[in-house]
């Protein structure tokens, strides 16, 4: 049953970290494709610097992503995009500001999109990557190094 369990588990942490860092990814050829006009979007909304800006989002995403496929430093990778998540979220979804009721109601939407999104990414970095991750395979091997009795060698004179 316990084996099953961890099948189970492994499983659900490896599609789990495969679909947020899909969202993500599709962001990095986006932001890498319309390089120019995503840095003048981002200064239309008030990011300041917008094209150092897009450099430093973009070398979060790509960190994040790689990381959370791999699931190597899944922690570390998940708080890289909660990040940019949240900056993005921020100056890009911020629903107080909009007087019309329909791009209220559909920045309200994105923004609570993107609040499941982070709570995703916070048991990310709470949790680790799982056991069918680098990080999970990491840790057995240190598991199975600690247990293992060591040898007493002394030296020959």
């Amino acid at each position: 049953m316990q084996q099953m369990a961890d099948v189970v588990q492994g499983m659900a942490s490896l599609l789990a970290r495969l679909m947020i860092a899909v969202v993500f990814a599709s962001a990095v050829v986006n932001k890498v494709t319309q390089f120019s006009s995503t840095a003048a979007y981002m200064a239309s909304e008030g990011v300041p610097n917008p094209k150092f800006a897009l450099f430093g989002a973009i070398g979060l995403l790509l960190l994040g992503c790689l990381s959370l496929i791999l699931g190597a430093w899944t922690r570390i990778g998940a708080l890289f995009l909660f990040v940019f998540l949240a900056a993005a979220t921020f100056y890009f979804h911020d629903f107080w500001r909009f007087t019309d009721p329909g791009q209220q109601q559909l920045q309200t939407i994105q923004f609570m999109k993107n609040l499941a999104i982070g709570g995703g990414l916070l048991s990310l970095a709470a949790f680790g990557g799982g056991p069918w991750s680098v990080d999970g395979w990491i840790a057995i091997k240190q598991e199975e190094a600690e247990s293992t009795p060591k040898t007493r060698t002394t030296a020959k004179t």
